[in-house]
C-alpha cells in the first residue's frame, strides 16, 4: 500500500519574486543586446573589422538566447494538468538547452569562421572611430544588464544562505545563469574586439583583428558548453544537495510512527520546485489511521522546512528485519 501527500504551485513568496526577477533580468538583457547587435553590425561594415562582425554575431546570438529563455520562463509556469501531472517546470531546461545551442551556432561558429577567413584572405581596415564609439556604448549597456543579473543572483544567494559563486554554479535557475554568463562574456568580448582594432590600427595588419575574432569564438564555445552541461544535468535529473537530503532523512525519521527511512529519492524540477519520494518503515503496531496521519505530518514538516519541496510521496514499506522474518528479499 502506498500513501502520498502532494502540493502543487509556487513554493512561497520568495519563489514568486525570484520568477519575476528572472523575467526582468532576461528582458533587460534582450533589449540591450538587440540594439547593440545592430550598432555592431553597422560599425563592422564601416570599419571592415572581423572582430566587430563577430561581436555583432555574438549579440544576435545573445538576443536569440534571451527570446528562448523568455519562452522557457513562460512555458514552465503553466500549472500541472491531467496530461502533465508533475507540471511543466522541466520544460524550461529544454528551451534553455536550445539557447545554449544558439550561442554555439550563432556566435561561436561565425566568430571562428570569420577569424580564420580573415587570417587566410586578409582584410582592408577602415576608419575604426565608429567601432570604438559603438564598443564604448555597448560596454555601458552590457554592464547595466550584467548588474541586473548579478543583483538577482546576490539576492537569491542571500535567501538560500549560499556564497554567490557557489549559488551561480549550482542554481537550477538557468535563465539568470545564462544572462550573467553571456553578459560577462560580452564584456570580455568587447575588450577583445577593442584590442583587435587597436592592434590593427597600430600595425596596419588585420591579423590582430582575426586573432580577436578567434578569441571571441573560443569564449562563446566555453559559455555554450557550460550552459549546455548545466541544462543537460537538470534534464537528466539532479537530486537536492547532499546536506539537504541528510536533513530530510532526519526530519522524516523524527516523525512519530516512522521507524526508519529505507530509501530516499529527490529530484529538482525547477528553480523553486523539488520532488521528494521515500520508502519508510512504520511501526508494526500502527493503525491505518496513524499511518495516514504520520505521512501527512511528515509532508507538512518537509514543506515547512523546505518551501521549494512542492511534492512529497511516502511509501510505507516493511523494514529489513520484518522482511527477513517473513522470508522476503530484504533488498527489494
Amino acid at each position: 500500500m502506498g500513501t502520498s501527500a502532494e502540493q502543487s504551485g509556487t513554493a512561497g513568496d520568495a519563489g514568486e519574486d525570484g520568477g519575476g526577477e528572472s523575467v526582468t533580468t532576461v528582458l533587460v538583457a534582450a533589449a540591450a543586446n538587440l540594439g547593440i547587435a545592430l550598432a555592431k553590425a553597422v560599425a563592422g561594415i564601416i570599419s571592415g573589422s572581423s572582430a566587430m562582425l563577430s561581436e555583432a554575431a555574438h549579440s544576435v546570438a545573445d538576443t536569440v538566447t534571451e527570446v528562448l529563455l523568455l519562452t522557457a520562463l513562460k512555458r514552465s509556469e503553466k500549472p500541472a494538468d491531467e496530461e502533465h501531472p508533475l507540471g511543466y517546470g522541466p520544460e524550461r531546461y529544454i528551451w534553455a538547452m536550445l539557447a545554449a545551442v544558439a550561442t554555439f551556432v550563432g556566435g561561436a561558429v561565425f566568430s571562428i569562421y570569420d577569424g580564420i577567413h580573415t587570417l587566410v584572405a586578409g582584410e582592408e581596415l577602415g576608419d575604426p572611430l565608429i567601432s570604438y564609439i559603438v564598443l564604448a556604448v555597448a560596454f555601458v549597456l552590457e554592464g547595466f544588464s550584467l548588474r541586473t543579473g548579478i543583483k538577482q543572483v546576490r539576492g537569491e544567494a542571500a535567501r538560500t544562505g549560499a556564497p554567490v559563486g557557489h549559488y551561480l554554479r549550482r542554481t537550477p535557475d538557468t535563465a539568470v545563469k545564462a544572462v550573467v554568463m553571456e553578459d560577462s562574456a560580452a564584456l570580455v568580448g568587447l575588450l577583445l574586439a577593442a584590442g583587435g582594432l587597436l592592434g590593427g590600427q597600430l600595425t596596419g595588419s588585420g591579423v590582430w583583428d582575426a586573432i580577436a575574432s578567434l578569441c571571441i569564438g573560443a569564449l562563446l564555445l566555453y559559455v555554450a558548453w557550460v550552459l549546455g552541461r548545466s541544462n543537460a544535468e537538470l534534464l537528466i535529473g539532479r537530486p537536492l544537495p547532499k546536506a539537504v537530503r541528510l536533513e530530510i532523512r532526519e526530519l522524516l525519521a523524527g516523525v512519530e510512527h516512522i521507524e526508519a527511512v529505507l530509501e530516499l529519492t529527490t529530484l529538482v524540477q525547477g528553480p523553486r520546485e523539488a520532488l521528494v519520494a521515500a520508502k519508510v518503515d512504520l511501526r508494526d503496531t500502527s493503525t491505518a489511521a496513524q499511518i495516514e496521519w504520520a505521512c501527512e505530518e511528515a509532508a507538512a514538516r518537509l514543506r515547512e522546512r523546505f518551501p521549494n519541496v512542492t511534492r512529497v510521496y511516502l511509501d510505507p514499506t516493511p523494514g529489513f528485519a520484518q522482511r527477513r522474518e517473513e522470508g522476503l528479499n530484504p533488498w527489494g
